[in-house]
């Protein structure tokens, strides 16, 4: 696993200092019972987020692939580790060994919160995917900043980063 330095990993900014440029550096995620179920802090301090991720297939394809990623970041919302599984394509994989891993990484964990985080953009690349919340550059002058969590982008942020909410 990779962390890709300098692309969608900014150092030394805050939710109240953002990027000249208007890059986010940081985000919300208010835990909820969709996709952020199981976000929160651990005993120590620390933030996670326990996710399933995945790469679509193409069209009338069984290429795509499955997921469960745990993201780890300190207390300041700096991007720690990423613990990635892969699991194979939807139409074939082990259902319930992917949930086994899945109640693995959260009880690894240990005693937790479930609650919101507030974390920077980052990516890292495993399994030849890139995985992180990606920082996705306005391509006009008149669009905004967005933030998508990958593969998948089955959750996408932009201001006011600090609301926690999300788009599927």
């Amino acid at each position: 696993m990779q962390q890709v330095p300098g692309r969608d990993c900014p150092a030394d900014s805050t939710e109240e200092n953002p990027l000249a440029d208007g890059r986010p550096t940081r985000i919300a995620i208010q835990h909820d019972d969709y996709h952020a179920e199981h976000v929160g802090h651990t005993t120590d301090g620390h933030q996670f987020f326990l996710t399933t991720p995945f790469e679509p297939g193409t069209h009338g394809g069984d290429d795509g692939q499955e997921f469960v990623a745990l993201y780890l970041f300190d207390a300041a919302g700096r991007f720690l580790e990423a613990r990635i599984d892969a699991f194979g394509n939807r139409a074939n994989m082990d259902r319930a060994a992917r949930r086994a891993v899945y109640e693995t990484r959260l009880k690894e964990l240990g005693d937790v919160t479930f609650d919101r985080i507030e974390v920077e953009p980052f990516a890292v690349d495993q399994f030849g995917t890139t995985f992180g919340l990606i920082a996705r550059e306005p391509e006009d002058d008149d669009e905004a900043w967005w933030v998508e969590l990958q593969p998948g982008n089955y959750m996408a942020f932009t201001e006011p980063w600090d609301s926690g909410e999300y788009d599927t």
